[in-house]
This record gives C-alpha cells, structure tokens and sequence, in this order.
C-alpha cells in the first residue's frame, strides 16, 4: 500500500511540475523553402521539436547533422523535427546550400527571427530548441546547443506516457 502511494504521489508531483513549466507553444505561422505558408498548430497531435538557427552560427552548424540524425530515429513514431532559420531576408540565399553542406534533411521554416525565439521562452540567442507535447505545450527547452540527450530524454518521456522523472524544463548549454 505505501509503494502505491509513493508511486501515486511521485506521478502527481511529476505531473504538476511539469504542468507548471508547460507553456502553449506561440501561435507560429511560417513559410517553408519553397514558400508556403506552415502553420505549427498543424502539428498538434504528434510531439515537435522545433530548433531554432541561422547560418551565420557556428554551434547551429554543428547541431543540425546531429537533429538531423536524430530525427531519422524517430521516423514513423509521431515525432516531428523543424529547423526554423531566423536569417534576415538579405540572408535567405545562404540557406538551402548550409543545409547541403551539412548534410542535414529536416524540414525548415523560414521568416522567425530573434523575438520569435524569445516568444518560445529560449532568449535572443541561437540555437535554441523548443520541444512541444502532442497538445503544443512547450515541456522543454533548450538554450544553446542542444545534446542528443537533452532531446531524446523529452521525447522519450513523452512518447512514453509521461512516466518516470520529468525532463529538465529548461537546459542552458552556453
């Protein structure tokens, strides 16, 4: 009876814990490369990670192979990665050859900028990492580059049915 209600207990309190870090994701309207119009609450239902960056910056050069690679083993298990480019329009060219040179297959976005980044509680620098549940709740969020770990330990716990301790709500790698 006592292991039920430390169980019982450690799943309330993981629950509001991570409850009371959850934030609704911003309501994010964007283009693509090929210019159209996406909408981030079309992802509801599947769990998101949604990276910020710019081609202009090192640590988001080094981080997108890795997200990339990453995304590869969530394949087919509801599990939705976008690279969201904050670049300034005069910048925008320099976009799709980065991806090429990387190596990376993610799909991008396109139009955010630094007060986008802010808005998902991630500051003003690059990169930056939101991960949303299926509801578009930000449950974590990494600043600066993200580890795999940080993001595979949200994902998981999500994926899992919210069980076991909760992800940090907020990494700071910088």
């Amino acid at each position: 009876m006592k292991a039920f209600l430390y169980a019982a207990l450690f799943f309330l309190l993981t629950f509001f814990v991570t409850a009371a870090y959850a934030k609704r994701a911003p309501n994010l309207e964007l283009k693509d490369l090929n210019g159209h119009s996406q909408k981030l609450a079309a992802l509801r239902g599947q769990v998101v990670v949604l990276n910020f960056w710019a081609t202009w910056c090192g640590p988001c050069q080094e981080e997108l192979p890795r997200l990339s690679k990453l995304a590869e083993s969530y394949s087919g298990k509801n599990v939705h990665f976008v690279a969201v480019s904050i670049d300034d329009p005069k910048d925008r060219a320099k976009i799709q050859p980065t991806l090429a040179r990387e190596n990376v297959s993610l799909e991008t976005w396109i139009g955010a900028s630094t007060d986008t980044l802010a808005g998902f509680g991630l500051g003003d620098i690059v990169p930056g990492t939101a991960i949303l549940d299926e509801h578009g709740e930000i449950i974590a969020r990494i600043m600066g580059e993200a580890h795999d770990e940080d993001v595979q330990s949200a994902v998981d716990w999500l994926r899992g049915g919210r069980s076991g301790p909760a992800p940090a709500a907020i990494t700071k790698r910088y």
